[in-house]
């Protein structure tokens, strides 16, 4: 920890102390008034900060197995791709409480799944259909 290299009984004065650590001298006084209460015990870390991830290990292991089973299996036939707006929906679906897009994403991280982007033109595309709207319809939404 850092604050055993500069421990109360040294007489190094707060404002060394706050710029040696590049910390402000405020919190020096926190951690040296918890020190001279509670001792090391006080200078603990307390954990992450943040609420308490939603879903337990359980219903994080169901989540994966129900990604795994593919957007088809769960009502979204028009891709077999999966999205945050989807995966968001199915934990919906699946356990009753919403997550944000972004919370959506830690949750993937968390079981391991990473952000995938195409890395090619589908088949399917239209040249003609994409050059017209390039031409037409996006000119005009910039006005």
């Amino acid at each position: 920890m850092r604050w055993r290299s500069h421990q109360p009984g040294q007489d190094v004065p707060v404002a060394e102390v706050a710029r040696r650590l590049r910390v402000s001298q405020t919190a020096v006084y926190g951690w040296r008034k918890r020190w001279r209460a509670e001792s090391e015990a006080g200078l603990a870390s307390k954990g992450p900060g943040g609420s308490r991830c939603r879903l337990d290990a359980g219903r994080l292991r169901r989540l994966a197995d129900a990604l795994d089973e593919g957007p088809a299996a769960h009502g979204f036939g028009e891709d077999q791709r999966w999205t945050l707006a989807r995966v968001s929906d199915l934990i919906a679906r699946l356990f009753r409480t919403r997550y944000t897009l972004r919370g959506t994403s830690y949750l993937l991280y968390r079981i391991g799944w990473s952000v995938q982007v195409p890395s090619h033109r589908p088949v399917e595309r239209d040249e003609e259909a994409v050059a017209t709207w390039r031409r037409e319809v996006w000119p005009a939404g910039k006005r």
